[in-house]
């Protein structure tokens, strides 16, 4: 299947491995990469551009197909050594990055000097159009249902992706729910050029997570979800746990008054505890709504091959039917 994204960025299918901290190791970006969609390494999951230099490194040794680096541009309080790591994205030849969070505006010279492509995720039809406005290659449209920072605007895909459409001029890959063959043509349909899966893609036999997470989304329904951290204006999508259950008591009974300090017990430094160690009530994790459609753990070449011959048989077979 070819599309302005599979062109961009040199891959055979339309699907992009999004960033996940602890899970966007090697091994996954390969093995998407290998599967024909784009694979990519989380950077800020690297303690340092040293460690970010030698995790793509290794990544390499397991594919030839295009790969790409995640930066996720922190709040204030955060001070990782973005220069550092675009400087090791460069010195091994990288040429896609993801970038997300806060505006890559400042760092878009030295990426685009490197001759570096990159896609922007966005909650909402204006950051995508910022997006454009800076000069990023190509946006991630994240709509209401994704895992992680949704943004605060609450519009589902149904509705951004078709506005996104309206309003751009470069590729845009529908983000946030996505998870198989139906959802990819339905993207396409609204008006993107592919997807981009986070959650799915944890539930894949080559996903560097202990078992009990990939257990987990496949127990899961659409109905396991919910939203934290509104009260800061920093919400974020989670699977439910009873850490999950402490923040929301917390936010009821303190109200506007809550602070990050309140529940930092619950979202500090439990990325390892869940995906390294399989503590599933350590603290809250993201995860998308998509968890309702996962019901098995293929490798990700069964998943992505899977995917693209259903969604040919629903263009081809399916949708022409009612071209009549």
């Amino acid at each position: 299947m070819k599309t302005r994204i599979t062109e961009l960025f040199g891959i055979e299918h339309p699907v992009i491995q999004g960033g996940m901290h602890y899970v966007g190791f090697a091994e996954m970006a390969a093995a998407v990469s290998n599967a024909g969609g784009l694979g990519i390494i989380t950077g800020l999951t690297q303690r340092a551009p040293k460690d970010l230099a030698n995790e793509i490194a290794r990544c390499k040794d397991m594919t030839d197909k295009p790969i790409g680096v995640n930066l996720t541009f922190l709040p204030g309080f955060a001070d990782p050594d973005y220069p550092g790591y675009i400087e090791a994205i460069v010195a091994q030849d990288v040429k896609i990055v993801e970038t997300a969070g806060r505006s890559p505006e400042q760092y878009m010279p030295s990426l685009k000097e490197a001759g570096i492509k990159v896609i922007h995720k966005c909650t909402s039809v204006r950051h995508s159009l910022k997006a454009e406005k800076i000069g990023c290659d190509a946006v991630s449209v994240d709509g209401f249902e994704c895992g992680g920072h949704p943004g605060e605007d609450d519009i589902p895909n149904m509705i951004l992706l078709p506005r996104a459409a309206e309003e751009l001029s470069i590729p845009f890959v529908g983000s946030g729910g996505m998870g198989n063959a139906k959802q990819l043509v339905a993207a396409l349909a609204l008006g993107a050029d592919g997807i981009n899966m986070g959650t799915r893609f944890i539930a894949t036999k080559e996903a560097p997570v202990h078992q009990n997470v990939k257990d987990a989304l496949v127990a899961a329904s659409e109905l396991d979800t919910t939203l934290i951290m509104r009260p800061l204006r920093n919400t974020e999508r989670v699977l439910k746990n009873e850490s999950v259950d402490r923040i929301l008591e917390k936010e009821k009974s303190l109200g506007d008054d809550i602070k990050i300090n309140d529940i930092m017990d619950e979202v500090a430094g439990v990325y390892p505890k869940i995906m390294t160690d399989g503590d599933m009530d350590a603290g809250a994790w993201s995860c998308g709504m998509v968890a309702g459609l996962i019901h098995d753990v293929p490798s990700c070449k069964e998943l992505i091959d899977a995917m693209m011959k259903e969604a040919d048989e629903i263009i081809n077979s399916r949708l022409s039917q009612f071209a009549a």
